[in-house]
């Protein structure tokens, strides 16, 4: 008895005892997560990091979270004001959390969106550990005047020179990364859990049959193309409906433009859902339409993936990576070919079930949450440990 006693106790002292961090995420508009994909992304990120004990604060947009929630599942949050515009949103509020952050007891700061790049300078001559989630190429996206364009080329390149270490979501990105500025970053994707839910609440509301809708769901701005997607369906005479799930609080004209083109056909746009609805629509839609043309590994397609969706993707690199053979590609921006595509899959739905399990296996192998947050927790915990 008291051998094994000795044992238990020398085993405990040569075992080291791990670092448990205060990390502060800042850059995202906050959790819990009501936008979009880097949201998500904190909102999985921080609160599995407080389970394994480490402290985690999200910074958050106050008009994106209530000023008056402290917590969420045990991840504390300080929400600050910012500049409500397009161009200054995302700017004003981190720079303002991260003022905070300065004189806050963070050993490690998560920093989203290369454009918040030019901040990190400051949390590195304070002796924080600053860790930068580039996002994708956000300068091609459409919404950007040439002044957009300009500071999100500058913060890819100072993306490379201040932060500690750079996480790029998509092997694509970290590609570009390296053939633009011969700069290294570590490839950590986004996760999604495998797995569909049986309610069917969400679908009720909408007066929607279990598989016999199509879905599209994102942001609803320029590049992420839903104006495609509903020509698409038109010309496909389908007879199930399309159901555009989204928003975007700075794309009113197009937002009532996909309105317009959708008035009097046999299409569905209900604004933004999330949560339980959200994953109800992915698990029981017919197939699922993943249009976005910029960006890095998108959670909404690995998300409908889990779901155990069909999956119709628009023919980029960052989402033929994402896929792999677990679905099914149509010709980039090309209206026609999706129209094909959804012909196909209503008229003959048996010919491709066999790719919905296949997207779950993929999801399980590549984008599982725990091995992400594995991840990011070597890269915050290992340099600090060095110290």
């Amino acid at each position: 008895m008291l051998s094994v006693l000795f044992v238990g106790l020398l085993q405990m002292s040569l075992t080291p005892e791990k670092h448990h961090l205060d990390i502060g995420i800042l850059g995202t508009r906050g959790i819990p997560a009501n936008y979009g994909g880097f949201e998500t992304f904190a909102e999985e990120l921080s609160t599995r990091l407080v389970k394994r004990g480490h402290r985690v604060t999200v910074y958050g947009r106050d008009h994106f979270v209530p000023r008056t929630l402290k917590d969420y599942r045990g991840v504390r949050l300080r929400v600050l004001p910012c500049i409500r515009h397009k161009y200054f949103d995302t700017v004003s509020h981190t720079t303002v959390a991260t003022a905070f952050a300065l004189f806050a007891s963070h050993e490690v700061l998560l920093v989203c969106n290369a454009v918040n790049a030019f901040l990190c300078a400051f949390p590195r001559l304070a002796g924080q550990r600053v860790i930068m989630n580039v996002d994708g190429i956000e300068r091609q996206r459409k919404k950007w005047n040439l002044a957009g364009r300009l500071a999100y080329r500058f913060g890819e390149f100072l993306a490379t020179v201040l932060p500690d270490a750079v996480v790029a979501d998509a092997r694509v990105i970290r590609d570009y990364f390296e053939a633009e500025y011969g700069f290294r970053a570590h490839f950590i994707p986004y996760g999604a859990s495998a797995d569909r839910t049986p309610t069917t609440g969400a679908l009720e509301r909408l007066g929607l049959t279990p598989g016999c809708y199509l879905l599209y769901v994102s942001r609803l701005e320029p590049e992420n193309n839903a104006h495609l997607v509903i020509e698409a369906h038109i010309r496909s005479g389908v007879q199930h409906p399309l159901v555009v799930v989204g928003d975007a609080p700075y794309s009113r004209d197009y937002i009532a433009s996909l309105q317009r083109g959708a008035a009097g056909r046999n299409i569905i746009l209900p604004g933004a859902i999330y949560g339980l609805g959200y994953r109800e629509l992915l698990s029981h839609c017919l197939c699922y339409v993943h249009a976005t043309e910029v960006g890095g590994t998108h959670p909404a397609l690995i998300e409908a993936m889990g779901a155990g969706c069909l999956a119709l993707v628009n023919d980029t690199p960052e989402n033929r990576e994402v896929l792999g053979d677990a679905g099914l590609v149509y010709r980039f921006n090309d209206p026609a070919s999706l129209a094909a595509l959804m012909r196909q899959v209503c008229s003959n739905r048996d010919q491709f079930a066999g790719f919905k399990s296949k997207a779950q296996e993929r999801v399980s192998q590549c984008y599982d949450w725990e091995s992400v947050v594995d991840e990011y927790e070597k890269l915050f915990v290992e340099p600090v440990e060095r110290v």
